[in-house]
């Protein structure tokens, strides 16, 4: 099969793989619908994590079951399926309180690769959803969101605990960010901050939901939404980005007493204690129990009460994945979906 591998910061390169095959009784294959580019993606892009060797990349999919292990019980060949960037049993204690994504058989989709023709997804039964039936190409987008951002971006908002009454503040306007913006707006919040400098994506991020939009930065930024908010800060907070400055703003745009959720894979960030002791904020994050919504999400998007696939803004063949990833690093696009 062809797949996307890296070779080193900037080097993609799309090769001959080796078809994968049933590994484990609790493995199914399934052939790709669609995959995606991930801004994580793009640390090892970047040179930010070392590429020591080649490697294959890619962490989300939707697909056709093709072939199952011996002990899957809940799906069968020919399904069409959605699975979390974290395949997990879905039965351990850690599963069942919610966080699947820290089951003690968690194991990340991005060791496989996803960014290609095939996948073997390992622990399918508790990994993959089967949708309804079989969607139409104009629900492809928004199921493969689901696979990660929509659900991370879902995390990121009930971990701040966006509800009815709430003002809710966004850090970040990837395709993270903006599903955040969405998922605050679907859990009830009464205003949704979006904090982006960029028209192209402050118009998305107005098309999910958003109800104001803050283009300063840093404590500029954070003095703007302490301004919008009585110069209490916001009730929710999520952060999109992992970076220092994007997690002192949101923890500095949180009110005493609210709620941040941070959902960025963090890169060299250091809290400083004493602030975070007189800030009296909740925090709640880290890598996403995707599976957790899956359910709710992809019955969501199969009625269309959802669209989170317009945050793809750029699909490509599978091929011309080295363009896809110039397009997300030079920000040129939001999030690239690419068809094998």
């Amino acid at each position: 099969m062809r797949g996307v591998v890296i070779h080193a910061p900037g080097d993609i390169r799309v090769q001959d793989r080796e078809d994968p095959r049933i590994l484990e009784p609790t493995d199914a294959v399934i052939q790709l619908a669609a995959t995606c580019i991930c801004g994580s993606d793009l640390w090892p892009y970047r040179g930010i994590e070392e590429v020591s060797s080649a490697a294959p990349m890619g962490h989300e999919y939707v697909g056709t079951v093709t072939e199952i292990g011996a002990d899957v019980r809940t799906l069968k060949p020919g399904d069409f399926v959605v699975g979390s960037f974290w395949a997990s049993d879905n039965t351990c204690e850690i599963c069942r309180a919610g966080y699947q994504s820290r089951c003690v058989q968690a194991y990340p989709m991005g060791a496989i690769g996803t960014q290609a023709q095939f996948a073997r997804i390992p622990l399918a039964d508790g990994t993959l959803v089967a949708t309804p039936g079989q969607p139409d190409a104009g629900l492809l987008p928004s199921l493969m969101a689901a696979s990660d951002v929509l659900g991370t971006g879902w995390f990121g908002a009930v971990a701040a605990q966006a509800g009815p009454g709430k003002t809710v503040a966004v850090v970040g306007d990837g395709a993270v960010g903006l599903l955040a913006v969405l998922a605050a707006r679907q859990l009830g919040a009464e205003r949704v901050i979006a904090m982006s400098r960029h028209p192209k994506r402050q118009e998305m991020a107005r098309r999910f939901g958003a109800t104001d939009i803050v283009a300063e930065r840093g404590d500029d930024g954070v003095a703007v939404i302490k301004d919008m908010t009585n110069g209490l800060g916001a009730h929710s907070v999520v952060e999109a980005v992992g970076t220092q400055e994007s997690m002192m703003q949101a923890v500095r745009s949180t009110r005493p007493g609210g709620h941040m959720g941070f959902v960025g894979v963090s890169h060299d960030v250091a809290l400083p204690g004493l602030e975070l002791f007189f800030a009296e904020i909740n925090m709640l994050g880290g890598p996403a129990p995707v599976r957790r919504f899956l359910p709710e999400l992809i019955e969501l998007i199969w009625n269309r009460s959802i669209d989170p696939g317009q945050v793809f803004d750029l699909t490509l063949p599978l091929e011309d994945a080295a363009e896809g990833y110039r397009a997300m690093d030079e920000r040129r696009a939001v999030k690239v979906l690419l068809t094998p």
